[in-house]
């Protein structure tokens, strides 16, 4: 394990022990819960958890209390390709090895299973269920380590292969840069979904460079190019379009999202999904 790793696990392991201590990672209500007691409405209550039937019949509203009967099931699914090799030092794929150890650790801490699913090009690497710190931080070295130049991956087989492999109604992450067009609809149907995209600066607001050798790092093809405004104006065009249609995307199958950049703390954009 390399220095640079290690001080990031400790890092993400003191966040989640003091920031994110009290915040609860899922919202998911009803699968897996069992009914606890029936109670009379009361002021400030949930309408959602009303009784119609019992308030019909007593004429009173009343409210069915429901408490957890099992574990939360949290699965950690990380698309690695090229694009994920960005940003000086490597930023992009730096942030999110950060993203999903900290998703790791806060699980652990909950008590709840975690999963990880590292999917590259040519190969997928998968922890068991577990609640050992061992297999978190395995899958956070393989998610650090991952060798992404020259390779792009499938998105539509990750999906298939997570709609295969995971059979128990799931909290699910699915994290990458979301830059290519994946459909998450399949998924939603079954388990909670949440996209957490990760980006840095640059992909977003790119600057004037003049003429620049730019090299494709699904395949590292070079292109000598000119990029100045026009080309930046066409590029936020087109970027524009592809996030507007991600968005609706994601309303249309309740998919919650969050964008962390490669410059940004990650706990603080992390507890927005858990309030």
């Amino acid at each position: 394990m390399t220095t640079n790793l290690k001080a990031l696990q400790l890092k993400a392991r003191h966040q989640v022990y003091t920031l994110l201590s009290g915040h609860n990672l899922s919202r998911l209500h009803g699968e897996g819960y069992d009914f606890s007691e029936l109670r009379e409405y009361q002021m400030g209550d949930d309408i959602r958890k009303i009784n119609w039937t019992i308030t019909a019949k007593l004429g009173k509203p009343y409210i069915k209390e429901l408490h957890a009967n099992r574990e939360l099931s949290v699965v950690v699914a990380s698309c690695l390709d090229g694009s994920m090799y960005f940003a000086e030092d490597n930023a992009k794929q730096k942030k999110l090895t950060e993203v999903a150890t900290i998703l790791g650790y806060a699980t652990q801490q909950n008590a709840d299973l975690f999963t990880g699913l590292a999917y590259e090009e040519k190969k997928t690497y998968a922890t068991p269920p577990t609640k050992q710190l061992y297999h978190i931080e395995q899958f956070s070295q393989k998610v650090f380590e991952a060798s992404l130049l020259q390779t792009k991956l499938d998105h539509d087989l990750v999906v298939k292969d997570l709609f295969k492999r995971l059979h128990t109604p799931s909290l699910l992450f699915v994290l990458g840069d979301f830059l290519d067009d994946i459909d998450l609809s399949l998924l939603a149907q079954k388990h909670e979904v949440i996209a957490i995209i990760i980006r840095d600066r640059e992909e977003e607001m790119p600057e004037k460079l003049g003429e620049v050798s730019l090299v494709d790092p699904h395949t590292e093809k070079k292109m000598d190019t000119y990029f100045a405004k026009r080309s930046i104006e066409t590029y936020l065009s087109k970027l524009d379009e592809h996030e507007q249609k991600r968005q609706e995307h994601f309303t249309r199958y309740d998919i919650r999202s969050v964008k962390i950049f490669t410059d940004e703390e990650v706990v603080g954009k992390l507890v927005t999904l858990f309030v």
